[in-house]
């Protein structure tokens, strides 16, 4: 017996494959809640150190400036208690985890590497890794830990990472942090100027939008603009200036 050509074998399957496909697409909806609701918690718990995500590219060489600019910069703010987190892979991610290492007192350097087919393992500056096999979960795990976010020289994930904290900052999915690009060249700064002259120029994006990105120069500019908010940080949460245990003594608590 068929309908419409279709057998009546081939139509059951395909009755039944419906019915899975909308049992599995609901269930992965309450899954998704479920993850959101368990890191909206999570968020309100990181309250102990004062972390910076710094994003940027994986195929800067080390005898480059910016990436001598980066490993000051993170080893600058591990003297000063900061946490650094990267995605833990080479080229800039590895001269801030390399930084924090050098800089430590006491701070973390951290790592959430993806995994890619074409990249390697994680660098070896680190005293946190956190696996991931997909871009949302690693973002939003970025998000979750973070304080503030310093964006470096990078390519599309780079981008992506920019655009994705700042989407959640303007319509309020995670709270307000420092934002800032850094570069000595123009890299960032043309990038402002697109900004500024077609999407802030014609109105599909706000003032308070745009003010939300910050531009540096220099490892001072971009300490200068954090220390605001590291101070804050500390003033607001007493555990803030807590002295903190390994990494290996807290992995196993």
């Amino acid at each position: 017996m068929s309908f419409c050509g279709i057998a009546r074998s081939e139509l059951t399957m395909v009755l039944k494959q419906k019915r899975v496909r909308k049992v599995l697409t609901s269930k992965i909806r309450q899954l998704y809640d479920i993850v959101a609701d368990i890191d909206g918690l999570l968020t309100e718990m990181e309250t102990e150190f004062y972390r910076v995500c710094i994003f940027g590219s994986a195929r800067i060489s080390s005898d480059s400036a910016i990436y001598q600019q980066v490993e000051k910069l993170a080893e600058g703010l591990s003297r000063l208690g900061v946490d650094i987190v990267t995605g833990g892979g080479p080229g800039l991610m590895e001269a801030a985890n390399k930084g924090a290492k050098a800089g430590s007192k006491g701070a973390w350097s951290i790592g959430l590497p993806i995994e890619l087919p074409f990249e390697s393992d994680a660098n070896s500056h680190l005293d946190v890794k956190s696996q991931h096999r997909r871009f949302s979960s690693r973002l939003d795990e970025f998000m979750r830990l973070s304080h503030a976010v310093i964006m470096v020289p990078g390519g599309i994930g780079t981008l992506l990472e920019l655009f994705y904290t700042w989407q959640l900052m303007q319509v309020n999915h995670i709270k307000p942090r420092p934002l800032v690009l850094l570069a000595d060249d123009e890299s960032w700064q043309q990038l402002m100027e697109w900004l500024r002259k077609f999407p802030l120029a014609n109105k599909l994006m706000s003032e308070r939008d745009f003010s939300m990105l910050k531009l540096a120069h220099s490892v001072d500019e971009v300490v200068k603009i954090l220390e605001v908010d590291i101070n804050r940080f500390r003033t607001e949460n007493k555990d803030g200036n807590r002295k903190r245990k390994s990494a290996d003594q807290s992995s196993d608590e």
